[in-house]
């Protein structure tokens, strides 16, 4: 709920009603809307209560490529025997370095914008992997949802294809 106009209980605070009261608003209609919205923020806390949803907990490792999976630990450090194996090779000591301070940097971004979500109440891990789930799907799955959705009235310009497709 907004904090500006409503306390940790889900009630209007005093001194937003008294400037929706100063903005002329009618008492009644000021009442109605805290009453619903402490109806909605009762109803959600039961919610959250009863029914959780599922939190997966995603780490940034998760979202590493194979090939990536192979050369790095989950804390963005390089392996041993990718280390080995590269200097094989003939990648220069600094390379490796540079890499493995790269990695760790995406690891250390990951977490922290994970966890300013969390403050918010959105799990970034799973808005994440959502999107890359989606990105993996084929073009015929895009096809038959978009045909999913014109059967169900969705906007036309909601969906994922150029309006001037032929359905």
């Amino acid at each position: 709920m907004n904090n500006e106009e409503f306390n940790p209980d889900g009630n209007l605070k005093s001194e937003a009603r008294q400037e929706m009261l100063s903005k002329g608003e009618d008492p009644g209609a000021i009442d109605s809307y805290a009453r619903r919205a402490k109806e909605e923020y009762d109803e959600w806390k039961h919610l959250d209560e009863t029914d959780p949803e599922p939190w997966p907990i995603y780490t940034a490792y998760d979202f590493f490529t194979e090939q990536e999976k192979k050369e790095f630990n989950p804390d963005g450090s390089l392996r041993p025997e990718y280390v080995e194996y590269a200097q094989k090779i003939g990648i220069s000591e600094s390379a490796l370095e540079q890499l493995e301070w790269r990695k760790k940097m995406e690891v250390d971004n990951y977490n922290k914008v994970s966890a300013d979500h969390v403050e918010q109440g959105i799990n970034f891990g799973a808005w994440l992997m959502r999107g890359r789930v989606e990105d993996s799907r084929t073009y015929v799955q895009r096809r038959q949802q978009m045909e999913q959705d014109l059967r169900n009235f969705e906007d036309a310009d909601s969906l994922p294809f150029d309006k001037d497709t032929s359905y």
